[in-house]
């Protein structure tokens, strides 16, 4: 038996971000588009785009902006902030549940 565990952020019952956002903000940061990173992870371009805007609705801040050539996609500064927070919070997680399934008196049946 193992603790598991899946980690995203809402507010008023709607999800901000999670490991899908996550997953598309990195996609964007390495296609250097959105359309390119809808596409890598098997998605519509309408759903990424809702995704993102969404999440920049209930977060009050830009995730994304367009390259001064109109023809790319790049990360905020906050964006890569969160980013950076998410992963650390989702490490610190992973680290204190490997830590306890250590400790979890466990019989095989």
């Amino acid at each position: 038996m193992e603790i598991k565990h899946k980690l995203w952020l809402e507010r008023d019952g709607r999800v901000i971000f999670g490991p899908g956002r996550d997953g598309l903000l990195k996609a964007i940061e390495e296609c250097r588009s959105l359309n390119a990173a809808a596409k890598k992870l098997k998605m519509s371009y309408r759903a990424a785009w809702g995704r993102i805007k969404a999440s920049e609705e209930r977060l009050g801040m830009k995730l994304v902006e367009m390259d001064s050539v109109k023809h790319g996609m790049h990360l905020t500064d906050e964006a890569k902030e969160l980013m950076n927070c998410f992963d650390q919070l989702e490490s610190d997680i992973a680290r204190l549940l490997n830590k306890a399934n250590g400790k979890l008196p466990l019989r095989r049946y």
